[in-house]
């Protein structure tokens, strides 16, 4: 057993160059081998980093601006990152300088719009900071492609997904996606979370939203997370919905839907074909 990881006949090896996940790890004794225990030791500490990294919202606002997005930096009520860790109700709300500045812009901006993107630190800065610009590179295309209009780009420290139902309120817009930091795991510290709303309102909850999750290189791909929020935005706004009783049902194209084969079998309730 002590050569488990190393057999070259063991079939787990196959399956773990397949996965992140900590499978087939073998032992020494009754523990297991120093190796994988310093992968673990690690791994822990990434994700540490990623929960306390500050938001570097200035290096991000400033590459929106190069974009050609405008951007507001807004501050939620929870005052340090220790509060936000201990106090996620406030983490869920903005603090009383940002809702002035926020309907101090509603006056000189009115009339509402369709979207709001909202930026979140969450849990994981680092997520943020790695996947936003490319995500939305890929969002912006199809937003102007469908005519859709927007917001300037709302950044928040200190924020959770709640947070996006105030924002969207108090911007009278029609839906909110916040892009957020997820809670770090053992093999992926950089997860980014999208949170979709229609009809954003202060008090919703999570059975009001839709989640695409796990948006990073290893995870979901850019691309596809954008495609599966336009489709949640197309359906939410035809069916004036979203949350529990909106299911993200986005057909995608791939090289079987091509020739022809239908896309919504699942190989693995459907039986073989003869």
């Amino acid at each position: 057993m002590d050569k488990l990881p190393f057999d070259p006949h063991n079939p787990w090896l196959e399956l773990r160059r397949l996965t992140p996940a900590r499978i087939a790890l073998g032992r020494t004794g009754t523990s297991i081998p120093t190796r994988a225990q310093l992968d673990f030791q690690y791994a822990h500490a990434q994700a540490r980093d990623a929960v306390h990294l500050p938001f570097d919202h200035a290096a991000l606002g400033s590459q929106l601006t190069e974009r050609g997005r405008e951007s507001l930096l807004l501050h939620s009520a929870a005052i340090d990152r220790n509060s936000y860790l201990q106090r996620p109700d406030l983490g869920r709300k903005l603090s009383e300088a940002s809702t002035k500045t926020l309907r101090e812009y509603t006056s000189a901006h009115p009339g509402g719009v369709d979207l709001v993107i909202v930026i979140a630190d969450g849990l994981s800065a680092l997520a943020v900071h790695r996947h936003t610009l490319p995500f939305l590179a890929r969002l912006d295309e199809q937003i102007a492609a469908e005519g859709w209009t927007v917001a300037p780009v709302i950044l928040v420290e200190q924020g959770r997904v709640a947070v996006a139902d105030e924002i969207g309120e108090l911007l009278g817009a029609k839906m909110t996606v916040i892009l957020i930091g997820e809670r770090p795991g053992l093999s992926s510290p950089d997860s980014l979370g999208l949170y979709f709303t229609y009809n954003p309102k202060v008090g919703l909850t999570d059975a009001y939203r839709n989640c695409i999750s796990n948006v990073r290189l290893e995870g979901l791909s850019y691309g596809m997370a954008a495609h599966r929020l336009l489709y949640l935005m197309r359906e939410a706004c035809r069916r004036q919905l979203s949350g529990v009783n909106l299911k993200d049902e986005a057909q995608v194209q791939t090289l079987e839907s091509d020739a022809g084969t239908d896309m919504k079998s699942n190989f693995l309730l459907d039986p073989p074909k003869a």
